[in-house]
């Protein structure tokens, strides 16, 4: 097998503050047992469920984390607009108008010198998206090229169709192809013929014994009545779930392992 030069630890939808306490408590012990080079989180659900703010993308950089990813929710707290402006490696999704604030895609460097590539991309399919998201990563790509030694692929949707079909688009023209939005941890995490790593879904960082992240008594009052619910997050069952990707040179992925883990 190829000398691994480069791991990426990504981490799937931080889900409120017990997301977040959980992430923080686990990230140590993760970094000492995979030594990753890269740690990226998805942190659009990091604020009380619902998009994420400038002290808490602070906390999270301040703990070691590389490279912030959001999604749907990115815009869902004003506050974080202007951060999104003039913070690099935070990536709301690439596809978005480019009116919009922020932008989505950033290169980080690792001590040992190896750049990592990040393209944060929204699906169209059931999802607020400007752009279309085939037509866009091309267009990232183009940004990266000459810029980066490996490329992780965000991809923040909602149809499994549309998820699968992104990874064997870009089979052998990145490192990885990683899904996130559902909050369900999918079984499917393999490398493609083309040496590009990919999971259509790494699941969530938050309570499981919920329902994708909120109390589970208000999310099956909802079904069964038709009516209008608030939603709040569940404290009940806290895991971290992701994925270590492992890569060589080329662009390359050697191995993509799940990292399903219950709060200490």
């Amino acid at each position: 097998m190829p000398e691994t030069v480069a791991s990426i630890l990504f981490i799937g939808d931080v889900v409120g503050s017990l997301g977040r306490h959980t992430l923080l408590d686990l990230l140590p012990a993760l970094r000492e047992r995979h030594d990753p080079t890269f740690v990226v989180v998805n942190g659009e659900n990091a604020a009380g469920g619902l998009g994420i703010t400038p002290k808490i993308a602070d906390e999270l950089f301040g703990a070691g984390v590389d490279v912030i990813t959001l999604g749907n929710h990115a815009y869902h707290r004003r506050e974080i607009f202007a951060y999104l402006e003039s913070h690099d490696a935070i990536l709301r999704p690439y596809n978005y108008l480019r009116s919009q604030p922020g932008h989505g895609v950033c290169v980080v460097q690792s001590a040992g010198g190896v750049r990592l590539g990040v393209v944060n991309l929204s699906g169209n399919l059931f999802l607020r998206a400007g752009r279309p998201a085939f037509v866009d990563i091309d267009v990232a790509l183009g940004e990266l090229a000459g810029r980066c030694d490996h490329v992780l692929v965000e991809f923040h949707a909602e149809a499994t169709s549309e998820m699968v079909a992104l990874g064997w688009y870009l089979d052998g023209r990145v490192s990885a192809v990683v899904g996130t939005h559902t909050h369900v941890p999918t079984a499917d995490g393999r490398v493609l013929p083309g040496g590009t790593a990919y999971i259509t879904d790494v699941g969530m960082t938050g309570p499981r014994g919920g329902v994708i992240g909120v109390r589970k008594e208000q999310s099956i009052r909802g079904f069964v009545t038709h009516m209008n619910e608030r939603y709040e997050t569940s404290d009940d069952d806290p895991w971290l779930m992701g994925v270590l990707v492992r890569c060589s040179e080329g662009m390359r992925a050697d191995s993509i392992e799940q990292v399903l883990l219950p709060a200490a």
